[in-house]
């Protein structure tokens, strides 16, 4: 899920930048600094968005920088076990596929399918549904739900999210789709 949250921090202004508007440096310095990492108790960092109060600046003896209190808003996207979520399939290889999720990607085993046995089509790049024929190919939408989450602050794309989609109303939108349609043609008495 994603959340607007607010944070105060202390920014490094290079003495070299100084003489810049100090609204648009700090903010600068705070995406260079914050953009793609990992806070494990927020959440991977999108962007910051917007510079709320600027504190006095301190200089630290033998640094030419000026240090600034700062607070402001940023986008984090923070992941649960056991949420549901909606990405695409950026990639699929023999044991399964890498589902996007905006900023990080999660992988989604081929045992976290389907319950139908899995053939990996390498020609097509297409993970095949033995019985069913159903298939997960790069660019599907997909809904699954997030069964294992280990995120590293150090190294974020070392991260490791796993995904399910063995369940109930889970799936390639293809098939939800199919699913709806076949239950509403249930419901209407036709065949």
């Amino acid at each position: 899920m994603y959340y607007i949250v607010t944070l105060e921090d202390k920014v490094r202004v290079p003495p070299d930048r100084l003489g810049d508007d100090l609204n648009k440096v700090i903010i600068s310095v705070l995406q260079e600094q914050l953009e793609g990492g990992i806070d494990k108790d927020l959440g991977v960092f999108i962007a910051v968005t917007k510079l709320l109060d600027i504190g006095e600046g301190e200089i630290i003896p033998g640094d030419g920088a000026v240090y600034y209190s700062a607070r402001f808003d940023a986008v984090v996207l923070r992941l649960a076990l056991q949420e549901v979520i909606e990405g695409s399939v950026v990639e699929t290889t023999s044991f399964g596929a890498f589902i996007s999720l905006g900023p990080i990607d999660a992988m989604l085993h081929v045992s976290q399918i389907s319950d139908d046995y899995i053939n990996y089509d390498e020609k097509n790049s297409r993970l095949i549904c033995q019985d069913s024929q159903r298939f997960l190919a790069v660019g599907d939408a997909v809904r699954a739900r997030v069964v294992s989450l280990s995120l590293n602050e150090r190294e974020p794309q070392e991260s490791k999210i796993g995904l399910t989609m063995r369940q109930a109303g889970l799936g390639a939108e293809r098939w939800l789709e199919e699913e709806m349609q076949s239950e509403t043609v249930s419901d209407d008495g036709s065949s």
